[in-house]
């Protein structure tokens, strides 16, 4: 049996048709999504291609789709709108989030279309007037942190296209986080910051009084909608059920049905075990980013 490498991977691979087919054999690229008793392929298109494990004839793997910069402006952008804080504004470029210190998403600028000296000198003047830490959300390419600056929190941003539905048993939706959405997920995060959106929707799922999520669409300025998937807790009882599985299917499934042609999530870069979650169900990284502090930029004479 040929050897296949683990879900996540941007693989081409070749296998068998149905007897008296012609020609016997095709090929399929995409991602794997699952290697067991189904090998599964998520192609560009969302597609899903099950093969039984005994009719692959070869596999090899290939390498990822380049991703532009104007890639990463777009899904940043969607990004951005769906976790913009209380208290938002665009400074020139730059869209600056204030939400009293809850998360440091919400409190953060992020810069989406311009870079330069004016703009960070803007943004910390925002910042101050708030008496709050001027910080930023620096993803690849968008901002150059020089050698030498600190940063914190490396994340890896990832990225899928959304395949057919996938519904979730017993998943209920909500439109604030509820009393049991509230007893999985104890993270101190105000309604108003987990509710905000800009020209989006959001949604609180809950499954099985276990496992909760949230999700928003919004809109990429290529027009590209985008559904976001965040806050996702299991409580400790519950894991290594499939229940996390089941809740982010069924958050992208109502993203879909909302215009949602593309999902992300973000993730610490050392959360091995979410980074394998996301792989296994089709999301690859699409670039990384990281938080830095304006006063140790300016320090620097950035």
């Amino acid at each position: 049996m040929i050897e296949l490498p683990t879900p996540g991977t941007r693989v081409s691979l070749r296998y068998w048709l149905p007897a008296g087919s012609t020609p016997p054999h095709t090929d399929v690229v995409g991602h794997l999504v699952e290697v067991g008793s189904t090998v599964r392929v998520r192609t560009r298109r969302g597609e899903i291609v099950d093969i039984a494990p005994a009719d692959v004839v070869a596999v090899r793997v290939v390498p990822e789709l380049p991703v532009r910069t104007g890639d990463i402006r777009n899904l940043e952008h969607a990004a951005a709108l769906g976790w913009p804080g209380t208290e938002h504004q665009w400074l020139d470029g730059w869209l600056s989030r204030y939400a009293r210190g809850a998360t440091r998403r919400a409190n953060s600028a992020v810069p989406l279309r311009f870079t330069s000296h004016a703009e960070l000198l803007a943004v910390a003047d925002w910042y101050a007037a708030r008496s709050a830490p001027a910080l930023i959300s620096a993803p690849d390419r968008l901002f150059r942190v020089p050698k030498g600056v600190p940063v914190d929190a490396e994340n890896l941003v990832m990225a899928s296209d959304l395949g057919s539905a996938s519904a979730a048993p017993g998943l209920v939706l909500t439109d604030l986080p509820s009393a049991a959405w509230r007893m999985v997920n104890r993270r101190d995060v105000p309604d108003e910051v987990l509710t905000a959106v800009i020209d989006g929707v959001v949604v609180f799922g809950e499954l099985a009084g276990a496992a909760v999520g949230r999700a928003a669409v919004t809109e990429a300025p290529d027009g590209t909608r985008w559904v976001g998937l965040s806050s996702v807790h299991v409580s400790d009882d519950a894991r290594r059920q499939g229940l996390a599985r089941s809740l982010c299917a069924g958050l992208l499934d109502w993203g879909r049905e909302r215009g949602a042609t593309r999902g992300y999530v973000q993730v610490v870069a050392d959360n091995t075990a979410a980074r394998a979650l996301y792989e296994s169900m089709g999301f690859v990284v699409h670039h990384h980013s990281r938080y830095v502090r304006v006063d140790d930029l300016l320090a620097r004479n950035w």
